[in-house]
């Protein structure tokens, strides 16, 4: 006796792959449209300057490696989440830690996170649907550039289509910021 459901979960196990990454970009396109534009240095609940390790392992849990090195005589560790531990629709996510304010040195602050989404995941379109128009383009090399003053960079690929890095940061102010590749 043969299971009749065969045939057709072998006709549809693969759209089953891109119905679930479509899924998956459609999620990350909501988060970022319900985020609105004014909230460009943040994203899935890390905000840098704000964000610590404990709301960063309570949220992703364990990352998959760490890395630790000085910067300017300050101890730093890098979190970095690849593959299952990757946030979905990414295939990695990088939270740095240790942050030097006014305050002195915070070791357990997040300094900047990195994503790097799955493509089609984070479109042009997409990007200025979430976070609005850039405070700078910049066009020179492979694919251009975002910058937004809210502290968020989108470098995007050959075509200019999807985005492969987006580096968020505490607010850059404008003059300040030099868009390199």
């Amino acid at each position: 006796m043969r299971c009749s459901a065969a045939p057709i979960r072998a006709a549809t196990a693969s759209r089953w792959g891109s119905d679930l990454r479509r899924l998956a970009a459609a999620i990350v396109a909501l988060h970022a449209l319900v985020a609105g534009p004014a909230a460009g240095s943040e994203w899935g609940t890390i905000t840098p300057a704000t964000s610590t390790m404990e709301s960063v392992r309570a949220q992703y849990g364990g990352p998959t490696r760490t890395e630790n090195q000085k910067i300017e005589s300050y101890d730093t560790t890098s979190w970095i989440y690849e593959g299952a531990e990757a946030p979905m629709g990414m295939t990695r996510m990088v939270v740095d830690f240790g942050l030097l304010q006014a305050g002195g040195f915070r070791r357990d602050l997040v300094r900047s996170f990195r994503l790097e989404p799955h493509p089609g995941v984070f479109t042009r379109d997409t990007i200025l649907t979430g976070w609005g128009r850039p405070t700078g383009v910049n066009t020179d090399g492979g694919g251009d550039s975002f910058f937004y003053e809210e502290g968020l960079v989108v470098i995007f690929d050959t075509e200019a289509w999807s985005a492969v890095s987006m580096v968020f940061t505490p607010p850059q102010p404008a003059d300040r910021a030099k868009l390199s590749r």
